[in-house]
């Protein structure tokens, strides 16, 4: 089921492209508990699960992982994705070992 969206934009000079990013209930197996993802990138959907301890495990590293996609991407390199307005961050979290890549609010206030 889904969850929760948010909708990046990708700036290019002839129009600008939505990159929605979709998350999932957390769903529980015999053992863990995985949490689906998706980022419709211009040139492919990426799907990918998160997997933890409980539901709440889950969820947040389906965050982290989908702030790692975003802030490693090519377009966040070349400055050209932005959610709310350029240069302000994404609204992910990070995963520690790659907190020295966030900007703006994420800088700020540790998305």
């Amino acid at each position: 089921m889904l969850i929760a969206t948010r909708v990046l934009k990708l700036c290019r000079a002839s129009a600008d492209i939505e990159i929605p990013v979709r998350i999932f209930a957390p769903v529980q197996s015999a053992v863990d508990w995985s949490c689906r993802f998706e980022i419709d990138w211009p040139e492919e959907k990426r799907v990918r699960i998160a997997t933890g301890i409980d539901a709440i495990q889950s969820l947040l590293l389906a965050l982290q992982m989908i702030g790692a996609q975003i802030y490693t991407s090519d377009y966040h390199t070349a400055g050209n994705l932005m959610w709310q307005a350029p240069g302000q961050g994404y609204g992910f979290p990070v995963p520690n070992n790659i907190r020295d890549l966030l900007m703006g609010n994420d800088a700020i206030y540790g998305a």
